[in-house]
């Protein structure tokens, strides 16, 4: 089995951040959203990748080489973004006749995907949602085989969102599925959707079952990526290490304080993610991802997403800076 994670995406709900990083590797609960990704699927015993790869793709590649060097990765390019359909395609040669799962790269499911890559059948997670028209939806019968899916449904005749996880035993027909809409010209909102070649696989006797996860993380708006940070440090119950002094510094678990940081006289968490070689002085910072080397001096910062080498003096702000950004208003 070969996973599938398809990171081209521009990102344009976390601007100003991806202008300079790719979505996949903004920070989270003192991790990348694509590591965690990652590590859940390396846990569930795959050791191949194939990364579909566009914007920023060669940061992309630079750090999974380095973090996964005892990995099998592939790097596919996705020069034109026409949809999860058309990026899915392009892995057609380098997948072969294999079973596939496919997980998004701005989504994280909480799951047993042991269970998951085990299934003899071809399955789709989903979750429940109070408003599916902004999601793909699947409509099941009552044994949990998924009778049909469409993508962001005006009248959706179901509330079960499809999360971004597909694992996919009959490869051969997706990629049939995916050429044939190609060639047809067939598009959902302007794109050529994987849930159009999923219902095409359907309609053609293809058997997927449900598979519900248990939670699902959007990260892809700063809100969402700010509550995701903040319920992944519960989970990961990572704290500042005790040993390591911070002077004059109070932390308030959960948080994540990455290497080589110079913390003096703040008051730190609540839920507060802190990247590489930060220094921090005089601050107190809550609910917020911090990003590496930066400095924050004088500063009271909640629910901000602060990118890498940013500098930020005597505020009291919720904010959204990028990286390489200076800011003095003291």
């Amino acid at each position: 089995m070969k996973a599938i994670i398809p990171v081209a995406g521009a990102g344009t709900k976390l601007r100003p951040h991806t202008y300079t990083q790719p979505k996949a590797l903004i920070p989270l609960a003192g991790r990348t959203i694509l590591s965690i990704i990652v590590d859940q699927l390396v846990e569930a015993g795959i050791t191949e990748f194939v990364f579909v790869v566009g914007y920023l793709g060669e940061k992309i590649q630079h750090y999974v080489e380095k973090k996964y060097p005892q990995l099998t990765c592939h790097f596919v390019h996705q020069n034109s973004r026409e949809g999860t359909g058309h990026a899915i395609l392009l892995t057609r040669e380098v997948v072969g006749n294999d079973e596939v799962l496919i997980v998004l790269g701005d989504t994280i499911c909480e799951c047993d995907f042991k269970e998951v890559v085990s299934s003899p059948y071809s399955v789709l997670g989903l979750k429940k949602v109070d408003d599916p028209r902004n999601f793909g939806v699947a409509e099941l019968d009552e044994s949990g085989k998924i009778t049909r899916v469409v993508e962001k449904p005006q009248i959706p005749k179901s509330n079960l969102a499809l999360v971004g996880l597909y694992k996919i035993k009959e490869s051969a027909q997706l990629y049939e599925c995916l050429q044939a809409n190609i060639d047809n010209h067939i598009k959902s909102h302007d794109e050529f959707q994987l849930t159009d070649a999923l219902e095409c696989m359907i309609e053609h006797g293809v058997r997927f079952n449900a598979f519900k996860v248990i939670n699902w993380f959007d990260c892809g708006r700063k809100d969402t990526l700010l509550e995701t940070n903040a319920i992944l440090l519960k989970k990961y119950k990572l704290a500042n290490n005790p040993v390591l002094p911070y002077e004059n510094t109070i932390i308030i678990p959960p948080v994540s304080i990455g290497e080589g940081c110079n913390i003096k006289n703040s008051i730190i968490g609540p839920n507060v993610a802190v990247g590489d070689n930060t220094v921090i002085n005089y601050s107190i910072v809550k609910d917020s991802i911090i990003g590496s080397f930066s400095n924050l001096y004088e500063v009271v910062l909640k629910s901000s997403l602060i990118g890498s080498d940013a500098n930020i003096r005597g505020l009291s702000q919720s904010l959204n800076i990028g990286d390489n950004t200076e800011i003095d208003l003291g």
